[in-house]
């Protein structure tokens, strides 16, 4: 008797522990969701939203890399994304979206474009003013044999060589004066070059004694000097008759930042602050109807384990719009899509598993019996079934465009969470319960369908 005592103590003091942890958990969820609900009412940390939601302005150019050796061409774009990006910021616009795509043309010809995303900011031209005219900063050396009196006549291609230093080498720009005595000043722009591009420069003068290079501001030659001596310091000085205003606004310009390549404006798309509202109650309004369809699905179907999996769907959704704003997720109309479609492959685990569950019942396994069990026996379709889907988010962002990107991002953080939540908390809510699903009501509880 003392034993069976002991034992039934034992089994008893375990079951409240499970019960502790189910509470636990819920007020955890409760709090996770009271921090996304109260975080977006009080502006504290709201969602990121993309342009198609927020409104403003995107603007693709088209990068021109005739001058950029192949090898170079990765380095000279991501230098020019954050060039843009830095001038963009230098206006205060509220987080810029800069970034780089290989794309192909009607003409199966590739290129490199660059994608500038401008949310509120739905004044195209002044989007574009925004971009600016930012000068593009070439060094290039004159080709062996060619006459320099043929620069005029003559493409800058026919008779340089590719660009030796762009503006992704250059560190800083100043406005000096220069001058021999009895002579007026001289407003010069000092360009300061950055560690690699100093290197570079110094190994161009040394190897390059009396050749010629050129300096090209927007393609055109400012001075085609002759290398005299090697220039170890990493500086270099562009004099070309300026004005001192005109040398400030040049040094100031390159200073915002000079293009390492030439680009071109392709495409240009507007989104109103009214369309992007109406998107993002369209798609509240699609997830609640979505959520609530599945809900009702659940509890009608799957009785008491579909009301477990009902709440530990809200909590999913907690945590998931948490990670959303911690991370932060820029949300677009079509993450919006992924989030809803990973809510159904969080419904899908708990499917798997309560059907599981429901045939070992049949057999007439004991309740916590049959439900690890059924967790043990739906966890590999589960598994197999989350990491296909992962692979696929992954193959998605790796090579997709922006757009693909978002959904890819938000679709796998969903899928990832879903089965962690299907997984622990579903499984803790059940085994919370303790009851007796074999008979009487009990049973009609945990039956499924038309089935008692």
């Amino acid at each position: 008797m003392a034993v069976a005592w002991l034992n039934s103590k034992g089994i008893l003091l375990a079951m409240w522990q499970k019960r502790a942890i189910a509470l636990l958990i819920l007020a955890v969820g409760v709090g996770i969701g009271w921090y996304v609900y109260s975080s977006q009412q009080e502006g504290s940390r709201p969602f990121k939203l993309g342009l198609d939601l927020s409104g403003g302005t995107q603007l693709v150019y088209r990068a021109n890399l005739d001058a950029i050796k192949g090898s170079d061409v990765a380095d000279s774009m991501a230098s020019l994304r954050d060039t843009i990006e830095r001038r963009v910021n230098l206006f205060g616009v509220s987080e810029p979206i800069v970034q780089t795509e290989h794309a192909g043309t009607l003409a199966g010809t590739p290129e490199e474009r660059l994608i500038v995303e401008l949310p509120g900011v739905t004044d195209t031209q002044k989007a574009i003013e925004l971009i600016g005219q930012t000068p593009v900063l070439e060094f290039r050396m004159l080709k062996v044999g060619v006459d320099q009196s043929n620069i005029a006549s003559s493409t800058v291609n026919e008779l340089f060589e590719p660009a030796a230093i762009t503006g992704k080498d250059l560190k800083s720009a100043e406005l000096q004066f220069q001058g021999g005595a009895g002579s007026l000043n001289e407003a010069v722009v000092v360009l300061h070059f950055n560690s690699e591009g100093a290197k570079i420069f110094a190994d161009l003068t040394k190897n390059n004694i009396d050749r010629s290079f050129g300096m090209f501001l927007d393609g055109s030659p400012i001075s085609v000097p002759v290398i005299r001596e090697a220039i170890p310091d990493g500086t270099a000085v562009i004099s070309g008759g300026f004005t001192p205003e005109g040398a400030k606004e040049l040094a100031r310009n390159l200073n915002y930042g000079a293009l390492p390549v030439p680009i071109e404006l392709i495409s240009t798309q507007t989104v109103s602050g009214t369309l992007g509202e109406k998107a993002v109650q369209d798609g509240i309004m699609a997830g609640i109807w979505g959520v609530g369809a599945v809900v009702i699905f659940m509890l009608l179907w799957y009785r008491l384990p579909g009301l477990l999996a009902a709440v530990a769907l809200m909590l999913y959704i907690a945590v998931i719009l948490a990670l959303f704003k911690l991370i932060p997720v820029t949300l677009t109309a079509a993450g919006i899509a992924a989030f809803i479609l990973s809510i159904g492959m969080a419904v899908d685990a708990n499917i798997l598993i309560f059907e599981r569950t429901k045939e070992e019942l049949e057999k007439g396994t004991g309740t916590a019996d049959a439900i690890r069990e059924g967790f043990h026996r739906a966890w590999p379709s589960i598994r197999d079934s989350n990491i296909s889907s992962m692979i696929t988010a992954i193959i998605l962002f790796w090579f997709g465009t922006s757009l693909i990107k978002g959904f890819a991002l938000v679709f796998g953080l969903g899928v990832l969470v879903s089965m962690l939540t299907a997984i622990s908390v579903s499984r803790t809510f059940l085994f919370a319960l303790g009851i007796d699903a074999r008979t009487g009501f009990s049973r009609f509880l945990f039956g499924s369908g038309v089935k008692s």
